[in-house]
Order: C-alpha cells, then structure tokens, then sequence
C-alpha cells in the first residue's frame, strides 16, 4: 500500500489544432517535472479546447490519438501522465483523458456529461462516455472525472463507490465574472458527497472569444483548500498527498491570491487579445485613436497585451473632431509609448460627398454622411493592416453593440474586440481601475496611462457639431441597466418597467436591440467575460418579427 502520491499539476496554454507542438509542450513538461508519481493536463490538451467541428474530421482525431501514442513512448521512462485527447474506438469518438506509462497508454476513461448549454455544444461532435471506474497508477486508485461531470453528482459517486482514493479533474473552462466561485462550490460539493480529496486542473489561455483562467485548485476530503494556483497565467506545482487513517489528504501547498473582479476582467481582456494576435501570427495591432474613452482602454488593453512596439494608433481628424480629442489622443499615446500617426479624413470625405452629390440631390444630409466619415476611417485603418500585416482592433462597447451605435464597415471594422463584452458603465469602471493599478504580466507603463478627462468628458462619436451620445441614447447607466435585464437576465419589457424604468425608454431600448441583430453577426469576435456573450452565447435570429407585448 502506498502512503505517498505526488502529482504534478500542469496549467498550460494549448494552441488550438497544433497537436505536434501541444505535444511537444506536454513533453517538456513531464521532464520538467520531475520525480513525481503523475503529471496530469487539462481537458483535450493534445488538441486545445474547445476543438468544435475539427472533432468530425477523421484525420484530426487520428492526428490527436497519434500525438498521445507518440507521447507515451517519448516518456517511457518517466512518470505515468495524465492528458485530455479526442479518442475514437468502438463506433464512438469521445471527450476523453488518456493515461500513460511505461510507454503505453494503459487507459482510456471517457466523459460521461456532455455541456450543451451557454457556450458549448459537445453533443454536436462527441459520444457520450459510460460510467468511470478508477485508474490505477502505482498501487494508487485515481478516478478521472472530465469537467463536466463534476457538475452532476453520479460520475463522482460511482467513483468514490467503485474504489477511487483522489479525484482528478482535467477541465477547459472558460472564465466568467461568477465562475470562479461556482466552481469552487460544485467541487466542495462532489468533495462532501464522495469524501476524497479533489484536485482540479484548468486550462489556460484565449481562444477566439473564450478566455481560460486556469485558477486550478487542490481541496482536502475535509472541503479544506490546500493548494491554489495563480489566474491568467500557465503555471505548474506538485501536490504531496499522505496516507492517514481516512485515507489520502494533500499536505498544504501553494495559495496563490485570486484577482478582484476590476483585475481580473482587465487580465481576461488582455489575455484574450494577446493570445489572438499570438496565435493567429500577427505582428501586432493598429487602431483609430480618437480621443474617447473607447479607444482609449482599447489602446490601453493592446500595450498591456503585446508591448507598446506593437501598437500602432492613429488619428483620423475631420472638421468636427475637436481639440481636447486630438490633445487627449496625443497624450494617450504619449503615456502608453506607441507609434502615433495622424491622417486627415478631409479629402476622402469631402471627395465621396462630391462623387455622390448627383446621386443625392434635393436630400437633406443626414445619418448617411456622419457613416460616410466613420467608414472612412475603417477603410484607412484595414489599408494599414494591409500594407503593415497588423490587425485592426475594433473598439466598440456592448451597449454600442447591443443598440447598434455603430456603423457596419466603419468603427465595426476589425479583427478582435476586447471590449467588446463590457457595457459603457464597466469600461468606465476599468479605466479607473487601471489608473491606480496594473494586473501581473502587464507590458505597459504604471500609473495614470488613460488621462482623467477623457473619463470624465461627455461621450461623443464627433460626426456632427456638438454631438453627445445622450442626444440619441438615455443615460449610459439607464441603458446599460436596461440592457442587462434583457441579455443577461432575458427579462420581459412589463419586469423591467416594474422595477422603476420608464415603459418607453425600456420599449425604445429592446427595439433597438432586436433591430441591430444583422450588425451583430457581422461583428469581430471579442473576450467573453459576461455570463452571455454575443456570439456564442446568444443566439437570436436575424428575421425576427417577434416582440414583448
């Protein structure tokens, strides 16, 4: 009987579909380790999560079920491994963790709980697994419950009852503002229900529009926390457990601070930007810089991801772009340290407004003329990306978004949007935040680096005179409260109207939420940070004629 199992948690950054460097990087890191009993992975780290259709290619999971073959010979000589991997077998391809040691893979346990829920469809591309037994590794019973099937109470009780000393949990899931928490609870959960201790292992990194926190964590059978690995950044620790009298319990380790909300959503925004233009093989950035608090956090975001050598900004000034934006715009890219260009828009406007003066006679200018100018600018900015090979960042907020204050083919225009899932409300909130603070693995400067009045300054898209977003918006936080009951919560108009809002703004706002759907499918992806996201979470259709009585 052993009294002593070590295992070696690994919370690392997979890149989606580069299963010979995922591979490769799981190597590294088994001889990293050292003398340990079990280095375990997180979920599908062969193929990084979550693969989506890649999975009903035939060649890709045989690509996968390779790598993990090519990985246990690679390691023959050290400790048994632990590593999430597409498999195919028997008619059935499943989500599953393959065990590996002396050169083989020895077991296969597969999982049981596909989500099909918020952000994930695994019941699209996977079988489900039938119920785990245990795994043993060194005269150590481990049972392997996958992610999900922490959720749900029978995989772990079928363990606990079928011999499992140490619960191992690979996972990929994806951070949100409450997910830290609700983890934490379903784990305690499953640690009270099966009394064995937990160990629970994340991925880290971005992907697309998902950002994984890692955060992974170690509980005692007695709901104790042992070990917590930092958030947002790859990290490994050893956790020791000792044989007593009831069985395994880890010794205490490691209990690395979780960020606040404020850090937190700005390290999740940062790293989902980072991990974009990085693993799609961009040089960088460039974005319109223009005076305004959007952009401004968005240039922010950018320096902090990548460094200020890959940030380029640029000022596209017309007859209504005022002097505080172009003073405010110099001294943003003054204090973050990046390029900074100004080009003029004038003759580009002034030359369309001629070529289609013929076209428009006896019309009044109106909305068609201020796009004109917004379009412009996202022309310029994709010619630079063009020339440059960086990628334009789009920089509009989810109020902007949810209400289509935006123009499609102007300030839409872009790659990524890492604001893209914070209400006005937040990103003044972030901004603040990031004035007096700066999170771990941050490239940019300390202190103040987006200037008070661009906070405090009314907000303005500057495509007439004296234009202000309250002339054709309520008050950012009316709007945004509004709108979080109808996205988040998806509360009815007569709800909303009872907690105190005005039945007209409420009814006014959910118009032009359901009419700014067509501009939303044509939207860069952007980090997920609310509990519903556009995109993956909410899926609403396009023609649609329905509407809250």
């Amino acid at each position: 009987m052993r009294n002593r199992f070590t295992i070696s948690i690994q919370q690392l950054n997979p890149v989606m579909g580069d299963i010979a460097g995922n591979r490769a990087k799981a190597a590294k890191a088994v001889k990293a380790a050292g003398a340990v009993d079990l280095v375990a992975f997180s979920e599908l780290f062969i193929t990084g999560y979550p693969p989506e259709d890649l999975i009903l290619k035939r060649t890709f999971v045989a690509a996968a079920m390779d790598a993990v073959h090519a990985l246990a010979a690679e390691c023959a000589d050290g400790p048994a491994i632990a590593i999430g991997t597409p498999w195919q077998a028997d008619g059935m391809r499943t989500n599953a963790y393959a065990i590996l040691k002396g050169g083989k893979v020895t077991a296969v346990r597969h999982k049981v709980h596909l989500p099909n829920y918020d952000v994930f469809d695994e019941k699209r591309v996977f079988d489900a697994g039938a119920m785990p037994g245990p795994v043993d590794i060194d005269g150590v019973r481990i049972g392997f419950p996958i992610c999900e099937d922490i959720w749900e109470d029978d995989v772990c009780e079928c363990l606990a009852e079928t011999g499992a000393e140490i619960l191992v949990v690979p996972n990929g899931s994806p951070y949100t503002r409450t997910k830290q928490d609700r983890r934490m609870q379903v784990a305690v959960a499953r640690v009270v229900e099966s009394e064995l201790p937990l160990v629970y292992i994340n991925q880290m990194g971005g992907q697309d529009e998902l950002v994984f926190d890692g955060a992974s964590f170690v509980l005692s059978a007695a709901r104790t926390l042992e070990m917590q690995l930092p958030a947002f950044v790859e990290d490994a620790e050893t956790v020791v457990f000792e044989r007593g009298s009831e069985g395994f319990a880890p010794v205490r380790g490691r209990l690395a601070p979780l960020p606040p909300l404020d850090e937190a959503e700005w390290a999740a925004c940062m790293l989902g930007l980072r991990d974009y233009v990085g693993k799609n093989g961009f040089p960088g950035v460039v974005l319109g810089l223009s005076g305004g608090i959007d952009s401004a956090i968005c240039a922010a975001l950018a320096v902090d991801a990548l460094g200020p050598e890959k940030v380029h900004c640029i000022m596209m000034p017309y007859r209504y772009t005022s002097s505080d934006s172009l003073s405010d715009a110099a001294d943003v890219a003054e204090r973050l340290g990046v390029r900074y260009d100004t080009v003029a828009i004038s003759p580009a406007v002034e030359g369309m407004s001629e070529q289609l003066a013929p076209a428009f006679e006896g019309r009044e200018p109106d909305l068609t003329e201020e796009n004109i100018q917004s379009r412009i600018r996202g022309a310029t900015l994709m010619a630079v990306s063009n020339k440059f090979g960086a990628m334009v960042v789009t920089t509009g907020n989810k109020s902007e978004v949810s209400v289509g204050y935006a123009t499609l083919y102007g300030d839409m225009n872009g790659g990524f949007n890492p604001i893209k899932d914070l209400y006005k409300t937040e990103v003044f909130r972030l901004c603040r935040w990031r004035n007096g603070a700066k999170p771990a693995g941050a490239l940019g400067p300390d202190g103040v680096v987006i200037p008070e009045r661009i906070i405090d300054k009314p907000p303005t898209a500057e495509l007439r005179e004296n234009q202000r977003d309250d002339d054709s918006l309520p008050p950012y936080e009316t709007l945004d409260a509004i709108l979080r009951r109808l996205i988040e919560d998806e509360a009815g108009i007569a709800e909303i109207v009872a907690e105190g809002h005005e039945e007209a703004v409420v009814r006014r706002v959910d118009h032009l939420l359901h009419i700014a759907e067509y501009k939303r499918r044509q939207a860069a992806p952007g980090v997920k940070i609310s509990a519903k996201n556009f995109g993956r979470d909410r899926r609403y259709p396009i023609t649609n004629r329905y509407r809250d009585a």
